[in-house]
């Protein structure tokens, strides 16, 4: 996709094979978001039958997009190597036997095993129906509507997540919403050899194995030290996880910097449009998935809500990114996209301040539809920049490279303002409290001290409006920046890559 203010010519428009390949590429991507959101609702259950401590909990809820993100990179490469549908489909026969893990895990320990596992799959597939729906479709305006499509899926996703995951914990145990993904990923895998096309790139040249080593040295250094400071705040091994990251770093970018084949092309980087959309979906997801995953946590444990009914709260929100997934290609067509994004960041400001500034079940979920609607723009415009950013042949590395930025905004609003909202809860709780109830509000409104449990739920409700002032604070030097470097980008129109 090329952002050009004419139309020097009309590439070839997809048809009805192409529109049902994009179903069957949709219904893995539902997937990813329908698992992540009956996660949420699952969490006081198995937090209750498996007893992780505080650190075990975060593991669980963040390493399957920290996962992601690490090997998101590695995954496009080799998709563009190997083939995308290949790809695509092993990962979503990988994520079927992880799921099958997950939902009968004995132990905290082995469900955070299978839930890196369902990273790592989930890193398999994503870049892959990213990178497809640019091979599907030629025509910019079509691939901008298939793409607001993948980012509705997202929306449908987290929409009947909550709600199936709610009608099955009501009558079923806490693993039964990992097997949800079971039949979706079956039918992506029967249904794409007939409706996908293979592509990979015949220039890719071979997989450097170093670099593949180099880039987890990295990556994972650095995704130990986030994860050190938001369980234990600053320290030494927080420190020493980010030199060591760095220095792999460094080594990495020298290695890329010779390589005829580098495993990640760093001159996309050069581009202002690619680096400016990567950082739009770093800094907005961020923000966004901070208050994203305490808000499921506030509506049962603090407002009393059942699983069912927490998750038809959180309706409104996804419908408010569905809303504002569709509505952002119009306005991009007639306007810049800088301004349809920083538009939407000002918007997501008002619902940040509505958490931050009350309380109560109503105003958590008007505040996080209004935050949703606001940040929709960002997964449909920051995707379709940087691929678009990128040559044809390239497309694979750059829809990874900008998924990566994706995931590991959500992995980073977990660990970074998590940490904030946990530093606050631990810092209202009575310092006599059992060790249980000061790392989690699920143990303490279980220890049976109704004292205890309403000290708990204010504590979680300070911490939760501080997050939520956080990040506003992410989105608004969001929209600085994408003021800044987005500025000259032009309305998208339809013009041949």
């Amino acid at each position: 996709m090329t952002l050009t203010e004419t139309s020097p010519a009309a590439p070839a428009r997809a048809g009805a094979r192409q529109w049902l390949g994009l179903a069957v590429l949709l219904l893995p991507v539902s997937l990813m978001t329908a698992d992540l959101g009956v996660l949420w609702l699952a969490t006081p259950y198995l937090a209750a039958d498996l007893r992780p401590s505080s650190a075990q909990l975060l593991w669980t809820t963040d390493i399957y997009g920290f996962l992601t993100a690490g090997t998101l990179v590695i995954m496009g490469t080799l998709g563009d190597r190997l083939g995308r549908r290949r790809l695509l489909m092993a990962g979503s026969a990988g994520f079927v036997v992880a799921s099958l893990v997950a939902a009968y895990a004995p132990g905290p320990e082995v469900l955070i095993v299978a839930r890196a596992l369902l990273g790592v799959a989930g890193a398999a597939v994503l870049p892959s129906t990213l990178a497809l729906i640019s091979q599907l479709f030629a025509d910019p305006r079509q691939r901008a509507t298939a793409l607001a499509m993948w980012v509705t899926a997202l929306s449908v996703g987290l929409a009947i997540g909550p709600v199936i995951g709610g009608m099955l914990l009501a009558v079923w145990w806490w693993g039964s919403v990992f097997l949800i993904g079971v039949p979706v990923m079956l039918v992506a895998l029967v249904t794409a050899p007939a409706l996908l096309p293979e592509y990979r790139d015949p220039a890719a040249g071979r997989l450097d194995v170093a670099s593949v080593a180099l880039f987890l040295l990295a990556v994972l250094p650095v995704v130990y030290g986030v994860k050190s400071l938001a369980s234990h705040g600053p320290g030494a091994s927080a420190g020493v996880a980010f030199a060591f990251g760095a220095l792999f770093a460094a080594v990495f970018v020298r290695r890329q910097n010779r390589l005829a084949a580098p495993l990640l092309d760093l001159r996309l980087f050069r581009d202002r449009t690619f680096t400016g959309a990567l950082l739009a979906l770093l800094l907005g997801m961020t923000a966004l998935n901070g208050v994203e995953y305490l808000v499921p946590q506030y509506l049962q444990g603090v407002a009393g809500q059942s699983p069912l009914q927490a998750g038809l709260w959180l309706l409104p929100g996804a419908a408010g990114l569905v809303a504002g997934s569709q509505l952002t290609p119009v306005l991009a067509r007639r306007i810049r996209p800088a301004y349809v994004l920083v538009g939407g960041l000002l918007v997501s400001l008002a619902g940040y301040a509505a958490l931050a500034l009350s309380e109560g079940v109503a105003v958590a979920s008007l505040g996080l539809t209004v935050i949703m609607f606001g940040v929709a723009p960002i997964s449909v415009l920051g995707t379709a920049l940087a691929v678009g950013a990128a040559p044809a042949r390239k497309a694979g590395a750059a829809a990874a490279t900008g998924q990566t930025a994706y995931d590991l905004g959500l992995a980073l609003g977990i660990a970074v303002t998590g940490s904030v909202a946990v530093a606050v809860y631990r810092g209202r709780m009575p310092a006599d409290a059992p060790a249980g109830a000061r790392d989690t509000l699920g143990a303490a409104v279980s220890a049976g001290d109704a004292g205890l449990a309403a000290v708990a739920r204010e504590a979680f409700t300070a911490g939760l409006q501080s997050a939520a002032a956080l990040s506003a604070g992410f989105a608004l030097v969001t929209a600085v920046l994408v003021a800044v470097l987005l500025r000259r980008v032009p309305r998208i129109t339809s013009a041949s890559h």
